[in-house]
């Protein structure tokens, strides 16, 4: 999985994107970026046990081999006891499950055996958790939209305020989703949230056109966590 980062002149070109697009909606953009969204050492404690349990699975399948390795290293000719190959079995599942967790102490192993549905849950879980720290009921018109970047699930999500998600669906943002997952693919995720935030704007551009009474309540700048 390649490995996704900002640079420099993204933070201008997403700034210059929201003003542009908040120019003609009373709507109020907010994008945040994050360097992922969960830290999965719940999924690395689950290949663990998962490890260790297949590893007394294979010995309980391969007993009479696991007995004659214990009588060739501990017993000098003698036949292995129950006990003993329960034993050397339980050791191996011991070894296999704390060789898991070091296999997944690493940050990459463990986004890249974590299943697509849980990094989405997760995803949406924290931008929703992130929209209402910064963004939900924070307009006077209930008119703000988040889009959220995960880049280490290479993943996104759209949550919008009351009164936008009273007059659109899910659907509403497929260009904005469409244009964003395409550049992230491409390696460009700051070209890709510029383009999120033009299709954001041109909805609440339809639903909420700028009036004289409209104010900028929400900083037009793109925040990396």
């Amino acid at each position: 999985m390649v490995t996704l980062r900002l640079q420099p002149d993204d933070h201008r070109k997403v700034s210059e994107a929201i003003a542009k697009a908040e120019a003609a909606s009373d709507g109020e953009i907010l994008t945040i970026v994050s360097a992922d969204s969960d830290s999965y050492h719940d999924v690395a404690l689950h290949w663990a046990v998962a490890a260790m349990i297949g590893v007394l699975a294979l010995a309980a399948w391969q007993a009479a081999r696991l007995a004659s390795a214990w009588e060739a290293l501990f017993g000098w000719g003698e036949q292995a006891s129950a006990g003993e190959v329960l034993f050397a079995a339980m050791v191996l599942a011991v070894v296999g499950f704390l060789l898991t967790l070091l296999l997944l102490k690493s940050r990459a192993v463990r986004l890249a055996l974590t299943p697509g549905a849980t990094k989405g849950r997760r995803v949406r879980r924290r931008a929703i958790a992130l929209f209402r720290a910064a963004a939900e009921r924070r307009t006077v018109g209930r008119t703000a939209v988040l889009i959220y970047l995960s880049l280490g699930e290479h993943r996104a999500e759209i949550v919008a305020d009351e009164a936008v998600a009273k007059v659109t669906t899910p659907e509403c943002w497929g260009d904005a989703m469409a244009e964003l997952i395409g550049q992230i693919k491409a390696g460009q995720p700051g070209d890709g949230l510029a383009m999120a935030v033009e299709e954001v704007g041109e909805v609440l551009a339809r639903h909420f056109p700028k009036t004289s009474e409209d104010v900028n309540e929400i900083p037009d700048k793109l925040i990396e966590l």
